[in-house]
């Protein structure tokens, strides 16, 4: 329930978020409480996911190394050039740009691996891009920040070392741990595939919800300006990860695997990075945790017309082929 209808509770859980202080005025607020234990809370996540990721899909990733990593170089050069374009088209803010950026060069959400199932797509090869741009994404995103802040105020060179640190640490080896202790514990293995899902989604849903509630009124002066910019980063995305995918000579299956990869970014992760790498700076978060809404109501839609496609194709081709049958 929770994976099928996550928009209806990312919205239910930011809706409270924001409305908690006006129900309950003066009373003890656990979205802005858990805010000095996010990254905390992120790292569990990742060690989660990383415990959820079926072994024969971690070894497809190096049978198939020429295909995921053609796709994850698709996503890590489409996806941080919109948002560097957009940014500067959109946005005057120096902390929004640097938020939008961040949208950008982050690696993929594991909501694309649901919604790739919806969609008919190759799930195997959406949770292979997934791990793959992970894992690679102590080596990208620094070179990716590095390059957006050259030439600023900011210390370019401390940026991408730190960010590499926090990637590392936070992203890459919680995965690897909690992967390495469920493929060699087949007790932790069975009670992080009845509860891993479910912990792994609230938990990011509730870093989303905690940032959106935060920024509240910060929201409400750039809304429109900032959606426009990200809705443009998404479907964009989206658009250049299937021609991408044809490009390179992926099946359809595949290309809707890729396209919906490369559309979405891990909003939870952006918003914890936004905090760590530049405290006293809220401002950049709220870029990550509002592209969260969108690309899941955009993802959903497509997802929803590939499935409706898919159904009707065998209809069509049985009445392509009926006359012949009949002769």
């Amino acid at each position: 329930m929770l994976q099928r209808y996550l928009l209806v509770w990312l919205i239910a859980l930011s809706g409270a978020a924001i409305l908690w202080d006006k129900i309950l005025p003066g009373a003890f607020h656990p979205f802005h409480a858990s805010k000095p234990y996010l990254s905390y809370l992120f790292t569990v996540t990742m060690f989660v996911i990383g415990s959820l990721l079926p072994p024969d899909e971690v070894r497809a990733v190096f049978r198939r190394w020429h295909q995921v990593l053609g796709g994850t170089f698709v996503q890590y050069t489409v996806m941080p050039s919109l948002a560097f374009l957009m940014s500067l088209f959109f946005i005057d803010q120096p902390e929004l740009r640097i938020g939008i950026i961040l949208v950008g060069c982050v690696p993929g959400a594991m909501a694309s691996n649901v919604l790739t199932l919806a969609a008919r797509g190759n799930v195997s090869y959406s949770v292979c891009l997934t791990a793959s741009a992970t894992l690679l994404s102590p080596l990208f995103v620094p070179i990716v920040l590095y390059l957006a802040v050259s030439g600023t105020d900011i210390n370019a060179a401390e940026l991408a070392k730190n960010s590499f640190f926090q990637l590392l640490t936070q992203v890459v080896l919680p995965v690897i741990g909690g992967h390495m202790l469920a493929l060699y514990h087949n007790g932790f293995s069975r009670l992080m595939q009845v509860f891993g899902p479910a912990f792994a989604n609230f938990s990011i849903l509730w870093i989303i919800a905690t940032v959106i509630s935060l920024q509240e009124a910060q929201l409400k002066k750039v809304f429109f300006s900032l959606a426009v910019a990200l809705l443009v980063i998404n479907l964009l995305g989206y658009l250049f990860g299937y021609l991408a995918g044809a490009a390179i000579q992926l099946n359809e299956s595949m290309r809707r695997a890729l396209t919906l990869e490369v559309g979405m970014q891990n909003a939870g992760l952006g918003a914890v990075l936004a905090g760590q790498l530049f405290p006293g700076q809220e401002l950049i978060a709220l870029p990550p945790a509002l592209y969260m809404f969108g690309c899941m109501l955009t993802g959903t839609i497509l997802a929803q017309i590939w499935s409706i496609r898919s159904e009707r194709q065998p209809e069509q081709e049985t009445i392509r082929v009926s006359p012949a049958a009949e002769d």
